[in-house]
């Protein structure tokens, strides 16, 4: 992925604002395509966040790309994850000496996907999902490349933050709105976890998402619990 040139990014964005917002999905799988051939990477994706507050796949350039968002939503863990909870860009130049995601390596290794970078997408400047492009070799992501990344997702914010003013969007917009209404209750039960338990803020995330799962409530009702309690439900 070479350093991106600020007119040709500009220049890419203004030729995709005129996709417009009737067809939401239609809108923002373009977008997610047009980033491969814009960054020149092997592939793209995009995941936002559903009502138990976990990232879910939405739009991928490619079949390894779904594979990569679809095996972060299953397991909580990974780079797309790890943006969308630090509400910052995150990277892995080369996921073969990165020790930070075990459970998602290998089969990421399988599809090619090497080195990822991910960024937020946000409404309101509240994390609602991410924008993620990979290669399938070992790559030194710079600054550069994050700003532009980073650029990149406000047209895909701004194709959402429309859709949903409008209700346009259908089941996504329940999902955007649930993530809009919750986050500070989340983020507030997730610092609680990491300073009770002394763990990270993902692993903290992690907890309160597989609680949630296995007792079919949703998040936000499990931080609440946990908040008024001072203890995870059951």
């Amino acid at each position: 992925m070479p350093n991106i040139d600020p007119e040709v990014l500009a220049g890419s964005l203004r030729r995709l604002e005129k996709l417009g917002t009737g067809d939401v999905p239609g809108a923002v799988a373009d977008v997610v395509h047009a980033a491969v051939d814009l960054f020149q990477v092997t592939g793209s994706g995009l995941m936002i966040a559903d009502e138990e507050n976990s990232l879910h796949y939405v739009a991928a350039s490619n079949g390894p790309s779904k594979v990569m968002e679809q095996v972060q939503s299953h397991v909580g863990e990974g780079p797309c994850v790890s943006a969308f909870v630090h509400n910052r860009v995150v990277h892995t130049d080369d996921l073969k000496a990165d020790p930070r995601w075990p459970r998602i390596r290998e089969t990421f290794l399988e599809h090619g996907v090497v080195s990822v970078l991910g960024a937020p997408v946000r409404l309101g400047g509240v994390p609602v999902g991410t924008l993620d492009v990979f290669l399938d070799r070992p790559h030194d992501w710079d600054d550069t490349e994050a700003a532009a990344l980073e650029r990149y997702t406000g047209l895909i914010e701004a194709t959402l933050s429309t859709a949903l003013a409008a209700q346009r969007a259908g089941e996504l917009a329940g999902q955007l709105q649930y993530a809009l209404d919750y986050r500070i209750v989340i983020e507030r039960a997730v610092g609680y976890l990491m300073a009770r338990r002394e763990t990270g803020a993902e692993q903290a995330f992690d907890l309160l998402r597989s609680t949630a799962r296995s007792q079919r409530r949703r998040i936000a009702e499990v931080a609440q619990h946990l908040l008024d309690t001072g203890d995870l439900p059951g």
